[in-house]
């Protein structure tokens, strides 16, 4: 595994940061490596066959090879799954799916739950767009660790009543997100029923609070002494991201069996006690390259990871277009379209698969900001997010440049290498959202979105993040 990418840093008006790829990465010898994109076929509720076509294209053309289909109760969603079985087939893309099955959503109480999700399993297994692990037909979760289908105990219960019964063709390879401590799966027994585990909250540094923070943040301070200057998350979040060692930790506990990590661009969620109650964000200013690269450099050891998500609103990490059926999510996400992330995705998705960071052919630069002061006051019953206070209030920058140019971003101007960069400049009350990619003193990029900016006086709280992009020749 080749060292992290050397970390640059400039002070130039405003504190920023680039990272640019050090050396060519080495190629898997062993299997591909794959990228999944967490799709919530609960939203999906008015989607038609053409709307599962468009998603499945869409998603291909941007470097994600299958979708993971998270099932829920609902009466209807089998006719989803259906659907996007037979758009996949229909696009000729090869792109693959598979189930995730929801048990926060599913029951598991019976041996009869467990008959239900077999039967997901069985109807698809020999599907051509199935995805597929050692020849078994690949079959993930959100949560189930306390399901026990009427046996004494969870890991019981998923043996004897979902694994042991699939057979042959509809035998399983079984990685699941069990919310449990890792160091307890050898023994808990959890390995004798895991192929693989997926490490969900591998995506964003869920360990930094506000309590903590301050602390973490002084630590990497330290720490990075000699080569950061200030204290800004921007330059703070690399170190936090990499000194949780959440990937090596799950891995270590797998015992050599498939490990797949998460990848996300952000998490902020906003519902009442009366309705989700879920109300809080994670760190994720500039969290989406970072954690990519270290994705990246660690390939090797790291077969498989999962966007999260292509379509959950609710959480605000989509990727996917805005579209379906949002769960009551409108008020923070209606306008914060998220594509320019899913654009970005296929530079580290490609360099992930293939052990090798793409030419870069365009010149492009993507722009992030949340649309309030953190501190910010509204009229909002439903009160600001738990942990709001580990934000940054600035805007995010990350460039993909075919040579050496300069970037203004705002009313800040920084030097741009050839290659992958990535920035972030302060923002205050009323600030807009302007990046320019400049040439020899000629723009070559520009992204001015119209409609935003950093508004002190909100109507309600929106920690969401509103993400634009621009390429040269004005076509992405």
């Amino acid at each position: 595994m080749l060292p992290f990418p050397t970390l640059g840093y400039a002070l130039a008006g405003a504190l920023s940061f680039a990272i640019v790829k050090a050396a060519p990465l080495n190629p898997r010898a062993s299997t591909p490596n794959v990228v999944f994109a967490h799709h919530m076929v609960g939203n999906t509720f008015p989607y038609t066959l053409q709307d599962w076509v468009d998603d499945i294209n869409l998603a291909h053309t941007y470097g994600i090879d299958a979708f993971a289909l998270n099932v829920g109760i609902d009466s209807w969603q089998p006719a989803r799954v259906q659907d996007a079985y037979t758009a996949a087939q229909q696009t000729g893309t090869g792109f693959k799916l598979f189930l995730s099955f929801d048990m926060t959503s599913l029951p598991c109480a019976s041996p009869d739950d467990a008959t239900t999700l077999r039967n997901f399993v069985t109807h698809y297994a020999s599907h051509p767009n199935q995805f597929k692990s050692n020849d078994k037909v690949f079959v993930s979760t959100f949560s189930g660790e306390s399901c026990s289908f009427g046996q004494g105990s969870a890991v019981q219960g998923w043996s004897s009543q979902f694994l042991a019964p699939l057979t042959g063709v509809n035998s399983v390879f079984f990685v699941p997100s069990f919310f449990v401590d890792p160091s307890t799966f050898a023994s808990g027994g959890w390995l004798n029923i895991m192929d693989g585990g997926f490490n969900w909250n591998s995506a964003w540094p869920t360990d930094v609070t506000s309590s903590n923070f301050n602390s973490l943040a002084s630590k990497e301070t330290v720490k990075n002494a000699n080569t950061l200057v200030g204290s800004s998350t921007s330059q703070l979040i690399q170190g936090i991201v990499s000194s949780l060692g959440t990937d090596d930790d799950y891995s270590t506990a797998l015992q050599g069996k498939a490990y797949m990590a998460g990848v996300s661009p952000w998490f902020f969620t906003h519902y009442s006690p009366q309705t989700f109650n879920k109300n809080w964000v994670y760190l994720s200013d500039n969290l989406f390259a970072s954690r990519w690269n270290a994705l990246v450099q660690s390939r090797d050891s790291i077969p498989m990871v999962e966007v999260i998500t292509w379509n959950d609103y609710g959480e605000s990490h989509y990727v996917g277009p805005i579209k379906g059926a949002q769960p009551n999510s409108q008020a923070w996400v209606n306008g914060f379209d998220h594509q320019a992330w899913l654009h970005l995705t296929k530079y580290f998705a490609t360099a992930y698969k293939t052990g090798t960071f793409p030419a870069i052919t365009t010149d492009t630069v993507y722009v992030w900001a949340r649309p309030h002061p953190k501190n910010a006051n509204a009229p909002d019953p439903v009160g600001k997010p738990a942990n709001f206070q580990v934000l940054e209030d600035a805007l995010f920058a990350v460039v993909l440049a075919t040579q050496s140019g300069t970037l203004q971003l705002n009313s800040h101007s920084f030097t741009v290498p050839a290659g992958f960069s990535q920035f972030s400049i302060p923002l205050s009350p009323g600030d807009t959202m302007h990046a320019t990619l400049l040439r020899n003193g000629a723009p070559v990029v520009n992204v001015q979105p119209s409609g935003y900016s950093f508004n002190p006086n909100p109507s309600s709280y929106n920690y969401n993040a509103f993400v634009a992009m621009g390429c040269s020749g004005g076509s992405c």
